[in-house]
């Protein structure tokens, strides 16, 4: 008797040692990989003057793929047949690894609707300046002037610059700091100005005027180009996301049908080849309409 469970008991023991094992190695890569993302989600956060500890980014961005996990389990998957936990299993990883994204996404996010604003302020900043040389204000005083009246994020990134000339840094290596920041191609055409104005002795206030009509006539382009795409843009999100509402709605509305499907394997092709085309097709819309200028 005891020569007969001796076997069982002994896989028993091997399989269980070796799922211990493999869970140490993901819990260990999980970590590590946890570690790098929120520390690096962590820096672009403050790179828009959002200062969130890396360990509460990785516990959001946790919480939330576990959260997207457990609910596309629930409706695709099931407990009761080996088929339905592998496609529930199959497709809570995928949908709660892109979860676990979000919090980079929406800093993406924050980052371009800061820099749009910068640049929205760039033109009126540099008149302001423009004058204040005309006054007879030093490159250093004018650009104190923009951080006491001007409005963020334009007078965060001065006011940095500011601080960082009165630590020791030098006034190129600040401006370049500022320029590699905020990625502004804006910015870098008034930073190359500044630094050659300083290097040859040109007329700053001249400069700056010139640069701000340059950027005010590129805004006025790039909105009449929004305006010519509108239409473009709204067919294509309507497009990609019409395949998710209806079947959205078709699960809820009629589940015995909808989870029959998603478990069979022509179904999960079909998802799978619907998932490819959408993301296809917003590629090329986004292609065409993304026109630099």
């Amino acid at each position: 008797m005891f020569y007969n469970l001796t076997i069982p008991i002994f896989f028993a023991l091997c399989f269980g040692g070796l799922g211990y094992v493999l869970m140490l190695a993901l819990r260990e890569g999980a970590d590590a990989y946890s570690g790098e993302y929120s520390e690096d989600t962590a820096r672009q956060f403050e790179d828009v003057f959002l200062f969130i500890p890396p360990k509460r980014i990785a516990e959001i961005g946790w919480a939330i793929a576990i959260a997207v996990f457990i609910t596309t389990f629930l409706l695709l998957g099931s407990v009761t047949e080996g088929r339905g936990a592998l496609v529930g299993l199959t497709f809570g990883s995928i949908f709660g690894s892109v979860a676990l994204q979000i919090p980079r996404f929406l800093i993406g996010v924050l980052k371009r609707r800061r820099l749009a604003k910068f640049n929205l302020q760039l033109g009126d900043t540099l008149m302001g300046m423009s004058n204040a040389l005309r006054a007879g204000f030093s490159i250093s005083q004018a650009i104190e002037s923009i951080v006491n009246d001007g409005e963020r994020p334009i007078a965060q990134e001065f006011s940095l610059f500011l601080q960082q000339t009165r630590v020791g840094v030098s006034f190129s290596d600040g401006l370049h700091a500022m320029d590699e920041r905020v990625s502004s191609e804006d910015l870098t055409l008034v930073v190359t100005a500044i630094e050659t104005a300083r290097k040859t002795g040109g007329n700053l206030t001249e400069i700056f005027e010139q640069i701000a009509s340059t950027i005010r006539e590129r805004m006025r382009i790039e909105k009449r180009i929004l305006t010519l795409t509108a239409q473009g843009r709204l067919q294509g999100i309507i497009v990609g996301l019409m395949p998710v509402l209806i079947a959205g709605a078709l699960l809820v509305l009629d589940p015995e049908m909808m989870i029959p499907f998603f478990h069979s394997q022509v179904g999960l092709v079909i998802v799978a080849s619907v998932i490819v085309l959408i993301g296809l097709g917003g590629l090329m819309i986004r292609k065409i309409i993304d026109i630099d200028i």
